[in-house]
């Protein structure tokens, strides 16, 4: 099947993604040195490589895209010393106490790994709820990013954005030093 484009390759799609099911479960766990533990391949991420979201699957050519790439997300999670991007939300979750669902909030942490892997630039993301183990999340190739970080963080924010006039003159300031 190598040597052939994603086009191709979309009749052979149920023997791909059997094979790339094979490859992921061969697995299991692996050393990040970046974060000082190892990071498992669960089901989970499995999953987010074929679904955006509940019943809704992702494009056949961007799973095959995404399989291809597990063999580098993984090399990358086992080489990498330091990750490019780290992000910490919030979410609320029922858990079971003692036979009982109750809803709390628990801290989900997020890292990104990017890097070039035999001329394929691919990102793996590696996802933590609360004190659980770190999963593997997703492997993304080519990514792009459509705006700037600095400014994501501040749309992302629960606050009403800037607090005083001044503060657009700051942040523009900081996004254009060399410390930055």
């Amino acid at each position: 099947m190598k040597g052939k484009n994603i086009e191709e390759r979309l009749k052979d799609y149920p023997e791909i993604r059997k094979l790339a099911a094979e490859l992921y479960g061969s697995f299991e766990k692996v050393y990040c040195p970046a974060l000082g533990g190892d990071i498992h391949f669960t089901s989970e991420g499995f999953n987010h490589l074929i679904y955006e979201r509940a019943k809704k699957e992702r494009d056949k050519r961007t799973q095959i895209l995404r399989f291809d790439m597990l063999e580098k997300a993984k090399f990358i999670l086992e080489t990498s010393t330091t990750y490019q991007e780290y992000e910490e939300s919030m979410e609320y979750r029922k858990v079971n106490r003692h036979g009982n669902f109750v809803g709390i909030n628990i801290i989900v942490r997020c890292w990104g790994f990017m890097a070039i892997v035999q001329k394929f630039r691919v990102k793996a993301v590696v996802r933590q709820a609360g004190n659980g183990k770190m999963e593997f999340q997703s492997v993304i190739p080519a990514w792009f990013i459509r705006h700037y970080r600095g400014i994501k963080i501040i749309q992302s924010s629960t606050g009403a954005g800037l607090l005083n006039e001044n503060d657009v003159e700051v942040l523009k300031n900081a996004t254009q030093s060399d410390v930055l």
